[in-house]
């Protein structure tokens, strides 16, 4: 009879305890969290007008920017050697793509909900990722409900960019380098800069173009190009292919507001972050050795998105 009783007892301290984690778990799930599908990324290169482009987004209304926070850095397959390590040891091995897809997909919105804990709920993120992009795939594939624009500028004046901020006194240079100033790029290592400049450029936009192609939800290609000759209307297509309503009158604004001649003069030019803003003039910065250099490398984007 006691053992009964008690049997009884612990079957209802169970029940309880069941009804207690329902409500546990419906409260969770009622909570308001980012809305995967309302997150854009921005993937490509750096020095292709990325920090431009995201300035004028996160000025729309109902828009946060997360700027650069390079968790596709994270996923580098190159750097994880991934088309070779397939053993089942690997903790992203093929076999169980299922649970790290998640894993990722989980590290990426919990740091979102706690970055953005209320302007993402009904808004959209930004999410500016060039530095970030060697991992695009495998960031698209566990958010395939994202939005996704990428974003290239021809890879020669990409490189005369890079090239001119890492030359004495120029901009990256007053950037601290764990804790000590770049020295600077000198004459005889411009060569070589220029070759893994370049080869950085086809890891990421080709990585970025790879994501953008197997993408299947919304997308927009914009090319630097187009965003300069005609900067609201290559906004209103790329807004369009997103499938994000924006008000025109209020896109315009936001152009003016970030129109290159806004940029006071002092702040622009050679050695500036903000350089020239002048499509094609790798013709005058880049030397033939360089500009051949670039072409072979990046030859695969050239004809595609860039051909003659």
């Amino acid at each position: 009879m006691v053992r009964r009783v008690r049997r009884e007892e612990e079957i209802e301290a169970l029940q309880r305890r069941v009804v207690r984690l329902e409500r546990r778990l419906r409260e969770l799930e009622s909570r308001e969290h980012i809305n995967p599908g309302n997150m854009v990324w921005i993937f490509g290169a750096g020095r292709t007008g990325s920090t431009w482009l995201v300035r004028m987004m996160g000025d729309l209304q109902g828009h946060e920017v997360w700027f650069e926070p390079w968790v596709g850095e994270l996923f580098n397959p190159d750097r994880l050697q991934m088309d070779r390590r397939r053993g089942k040891s690997f903790v992203l091995a093929p076999q169980y793509k299922k649970t790290w897809l998640r894993s990722i997909r989980n590290l990426i919105l919990d740091a979102v909900n706690a970055r953005f804990p209320e302007a993402t709920v009904n808004g959209y993120l930004i999410a500016k990722e060039p530095g970030g992009s060697v991992g695009a795939p495998l960031l698209m594939e566990a958010l395939p409900e994202s939005r996704m624009i990428l974003l290239v500028r021809d890879p020669r004046d990409v490189v005369a960019s890079w090239l001119d901020a890492h030359r004495r006194g120029s901009w990256a240079q007053q950037k601290k380098l764990e804790g000590e100033r770049c020295a600077g790029l000198s004459e005889e290592k411009q060569d070589t800069f220029v070759r893994n400049t370049a080869m950085r450029y086809l890891k990421n936009v080709g990585n970025a173009k790879r994501a953008y192609e197997a993408h299947r939800g919304r997308k927009a290609l914009v090319k630097y190009e187009e965003l300069r000759a005609d900067t609201v209307g290559t906004l209103k297509r790329a807004y369009a292919e997103l499938g994000i309503p924006v008000d025109e009158e209020e896109l315009v604004r936001v152009v003016e507001r970030h129109a290159w001649e806004k940029i006071p003069k002092e702040q622009k030019g050679r050695g500036k972050f903000y350089r020239k803003a002048k499509p094609g003039g790798w013709r005058e910065d880049l030397t033939p050795e360089q500009i051949e250099i670039v072409e072979e490398i990046t030859a695969p984007l050239l004809r595609e998105l860039y051909p003659a």
